[in-house]
């Protein structure tokens, strides 16, 4: 009988924090003022905040007590070893370097394994991965199945990696020029969707047959599990827990940002099998995030990332988690919304393409469909289009990607199901006025993840129909 219950929060609220919300004159004060960047809106002046699922969860009760008991010694903290003993019970990794995000065990890992003139295949990178990438010299390739760039495609794992076109590339390009392949789970830019086991299979198999390392970036690991769990008639009846450890179990190792599937505000790790490989990475570690039993992080931070681990494997918590971004990509789908099929684990993505049919990549379209959406609801969304693209380094020329999206990254234990019911309203409404939304151009533009801190302004929606 209580399958037949309605979903409900599989947990109670303890402390609250008050949100305003602005008047629409005064959202479009403040945009202008943020120079149509969502990036450089002050926190208090959004309303429903959906920018990224990074950092913004609600911690739990028993990771605030943690905090509390957090070894701030410089060497050899106690509560390093708490959160050693949780990355190699819930991932199965015994080498563990802590950093103080995800982007920190990046540049740490690609430090370790990536020369100049190198590729790292990778299904769909996300872009601070692809900086780091081209920071070391080397080219980040994008070699996820065709479906995920088709947004009315319902395919269950479209985060895979194309094994076949990756295995064509290496032939092609020789092992030596492959520094290693790295897979998304889930796959973030094409939409959250999640990689399947048998592909981590497929592709721990071609890293073998060609001695090429072979690295999980993991930040969402128990989402793609849940996820597989759903979605896989082979895994419904594994735990989460047991999915992880299998996934996990096909890669050399993994970075992991533990501000998603950590359930923690700040921190990350490098988790290695080889301790070959951790002597190699440990002096990078030292000079870039700090002694390698702390990582740039405080000791209570290690210790609220340890239980987070934990807490994030739990069913109640996972099917409400999903559910919820579930319910959300529902509801946007019945309000006439274009969306990517289907809903993925962290986040919905709003084809912006197909949203703004008259406004070009090159007005970057989904920037202003992110811009209007603010102005209509005090919703922070996130470009994911050719502004986060970026350049190409070798040429200058604008990178074009496949996919022009706007995602809604909904925090994990933050918002309730009728903040969820605003966000479809507000897209409801932007949907009814788009004919009048235009387009954006640059005003200033930075040489490197130029999406956090550039300046647009807008281009009229008139001006676009006359060119």
């Amino acid at each position: 009988m209580d399958d037949l219950l309605p979903p409900a929060e599989p947990f109670r609220a303890k402390v609250v924090e008050p949100i305003r919300r602005l008047t629409r004159s005064q959202r479009l004060r403040a945009l202008d003022g943020a120079h149509y960047n969502l990036f450089l809106l002050k926190s208090d002046d959004v309303y429903i905040d959906l920018l990224t699922d990074s950092g913004t969860s609600a911690m739990s009760d028993r990771q605030w007590g943690a905090l509390m008991v957090g070894d701030e010694a410089y060497a050899g903290s106690r509560s390093f070893d708490r959160l050693r003993q949780a990355v190699e019970d819930v991932l199965g990794f015994p080498h563990v370097i802590p950093t103080h995000q995800g982007r920190g065990a990046e540049h740490v890992l690609f430090s370790t394994l990536v020369q100049p003139g190198q590729y790292v295949l990778g299904n769909v990178h996300f872009d601070t991965t692809r900086a780091h990438i081209e920071h070391r010299g080397a080219a980040a390739e994008d070699l996820a199945v065709e479906a995920i760039y088709d947004p009315h495609d319902a395919s269950p794992f479209k985060g895979n990696l194309d094994v076949e076109r990756a295995d064509a590339f290496i032939r092609d390009v020789g092992p030596k020029a492959v520094a290693l392949i790295l897979v998304t789970v889930t796959c973030n830019t094409g939409g959250g969707q999640p990689v399947s086991v048998a592909n981590l299979a497929a592709v721990r198999a071609l890293a073998d047959r060609w001695n090429i390392p072979f690295f999980l970036d993991a930040c969402r690991c128990a989402e793609n599990a849940y996820l597989v769990r759903q979605r896989d008639p082979g895994y419904a009846g594994k735990t989460v827990a047991a999915i992880v450890r299998e996934m996990c179990s096909l890669a050399d190792g993994c970075t992991f940002s533990a501000k998603k599937d950590g359930l923690a505000n700040i921190g990350g790790f490098v988790a290695l099998r080889d301790p070959a490989l951790y002597q190699r990475a440990a002096p990078w570690a030292v000079l870039f995030e700090g002694f390698l039993t702390y990582g740039g992080l405080a000791g209570r931070d290690l210790e609220a990332v340890a239980v987070g681990l934990l807490e994030v494997l739990d069913h109640d918590y996972l099917a409400w988690r999903v559910g919820q971004v579930q319910r959300l990509w529902t509801g946007l789908r019945d309000a006439g919304v274009p969306l990517v099929a289907p809903a993925g684990g962290h986040a919905v993505f709003l084809d912006a393409r197909r949203f703004l049919r008259h406004v070009p990549q090159d007005a970057f379209p989904a920037q202003a469909l992110a811009c209007a959406l603010y102005a209509d609801g005090g919703v922070r969304g996130v470009e994911v289009g050719g502004v986060m693209a970026g350049r190409d380094p070798r040429t200058g020329q604008e990178r074009r990607p496949r996919l022009e999206l706007v995602r809604l990254a909904v925090p994990r234990r933050v918002y309730s199901d009728a903040h969820m019911t605003v966000v479809i309203e507000t897209a409801r409404r932007t949907l009814a006025r788009r004919a009048e939304i235009g387009g954006m151009r640059f005003v200033y533009e930075p040489s490197v993840l130029r999406h956090f801190t550039a300046h647009f302004a807008p281009i009229p929606a008139a001006e676009l129909a006359q060119a």
